[in-house]
């Protein structure tokens, strides 16, 4: 279990969740501690430079989409460290505070 796991869950039945995460990946876009409000993914497809609540290898993030292939998504940090690709299946919520 990781430190989204309920919030996704919440993501998954289509609950908004609000949080404060933890760390400086994604200083500029994200502050440490800062209030975010995470709206399910839903039918929606994100675009470069959204910012959403995903699974990359088993990990939980907060990060940026930095960019899209077909089907699939690149997740990166706001540092330019890239997490790896994911299928829609894996991103639960887009952050839009």
């Amino acid at each position: 279990m990781g430190w989204a796991t309920l919030y996704i869950e919440k993501l998954k039945q289509g609950e908004t969740v609000q949080f404060r995460p933890r760390g400086n990946s994604m200083t500029g876009k994200v502050s440490d501690g800062q209030l975010c409000t995470v709206k399910p993914i839903g039918d929606s497809q994100p675009e470069k430079g959204d910012i959403v609540l995903c699974k990359v290898n088993g990990r939980e993030y907060l990060h940026l989409v930095t960019a899209v292939s077909g089907k699939r998504y690149q997740i990166s940090n706001n540092k330019g460290f890239i997490n790896g690709w994911v299928a829609i299946t894996s991103i639960f919520g887009k952050c839009t505070k």
